[in-house]
């Protein structure tokens, strides 16, 4: 049995680390459609807000990615 310890990523969620994802270093702006998700990752340590406003995957989004979304990919 697997036992699932992080926090369950609503579907809109995982498209916007997704697409941090697509983005890599020039980072998604906010304000756009996805900003609630985007400050909910944050929240959750998956992104952080750069001092420009735009935002980019920390480490630990990176990994999440990795489990989540590429492991359903395959």
């Amino acid at each position: 049995m697997i036992e699932w310890n992080e926090p369950y990523l609503e579907t809109c969620c995982r498209s916007a680390l997704h697409r941090l994802t697509l983005v890599g270093a020039v980072g998604r702006p906010a304000g756009l459609k996805d900003g609630p998700c985007l400050r909910r990752l944050q929240g959750m340590g998956l992104a952080a807000q750069r001092p420009d406003g735009r935002y980019e995957l920390t480490e630990e989004g990176v990994a999440r990615h990795r489990s989540e979304i590429l492991r359903r990919a395959g």
